[in-house]
């Protein structure tokens, strides 16, 4: 595949990025992720996806400043946005970003797409776009301005500022930071703890969370009053539901069927 592994294990996808040197994503490169969660988002085996860097140095420098300097600009990443990601809002699964090396750009971008994120304590991250005299996308500052505070998101905005996995995960952006050594079984281990819940469950609480996000309380209140988001309903309905309720009466792990 074109500057990708793809990898099933169980019930999870992993996606590797690479692209030496520095795992930077051009338009093909985008349009085949775009493929790949496209499939995962309907496939019925795998329930999570884990999106990391080959190597020890880079997760993902962002776009091939090559291919946007040929087409100045003008560069197709795919109806789902850059890697396939950025503009997925109809995603019903969780994808998990591994964090092995630089995060910088449409990188760090690629990461806010992300549901969850555990990285390397040896990662650095930054927007280096205004260094470049680009912009992120739009989506992209507003993932940003919702998870960190307003002074720090503009900062990184304006001055292309670098942070540490540890000062991110102080804001809360990063889940867990561990030894390089220790990434890809703490993102397996995060993974199999998803895997672990009700299937529709967490579907339904993602596409709840694309929902509400951008409301007010008050707002979500009146989408409640009016069970205006019915697959929540669905779920309460769900075999599953059932199954969770009998479970843990008989004090016993569930068996999820996604029904």
């Amino acid at each position: 595949m074109a500057g990708i592994q793809v990898k099933s294990n169980g019930q999870v996808l992993e996606i590797v990025l690479d692209r030496p040197k520095a795992n930077a994503i051009d338009s093909e490169t985008s349009l085949e992720l775009n493929r790949v969660f496209a499939e995962f988002s309907m496939d019925a085996c795998h329930r999570v996806a884990i999106l990391t860097g080959a190597g020890n140095k880079f997760f993902c420098t962002g776009g091939d400043l090559k291919e946007l300097d040929a087409k100045q600009g003008d560069v197709d990443y795919g109806k789902n946005g850059f890697a396939g990601l950025t503009h997925f809002t109809g995603l019903g699964k969780p994808v998990i970003a591994a964090v092995n090396g630089i995060c910088v750009g449409g990188g760090l971008e690629l990461l806010l797409a992300c549901d969850l994120v555990v990285s390397s304590c040896e990662a650095r991250f930054f927007l280096s776009e205004t260094l470049i005299g680009n912009v992120p996308f739009l989506v992209s500052v507003q993932r940003l301005l919702h998870r960190l505070p307003r002074n720090v998101a503009m900062e990184m905005l304006y001055t292309g500022r670098q942070m540490t996995a540890s000062e991110l995960a102080t804001y809360g952006l990063i889940n867990s930071v561990v030894p390089a050594d220790q990434l890809r079984s703490a993102a397996y281990e995060l993974a199999e703890k998803v895997i672990a819940a009700a299937p529709l469950a967490i579907s339904a609480c993602k596409r709840a969370s694309a929902v509400v996000e951008a409301m007010s309380v008050k707002q979500v209140a009146e989408f409640d009053d009016a069970e205006s988001l019915e697959f929540f309903n669905e779920v309460m309905r769900s075999e599953d539901a059932k199954e969770g309720a009998r479970a843990f009466v008989e004090k016993r792990p569930p068996t999820w069927r996604g029904l």
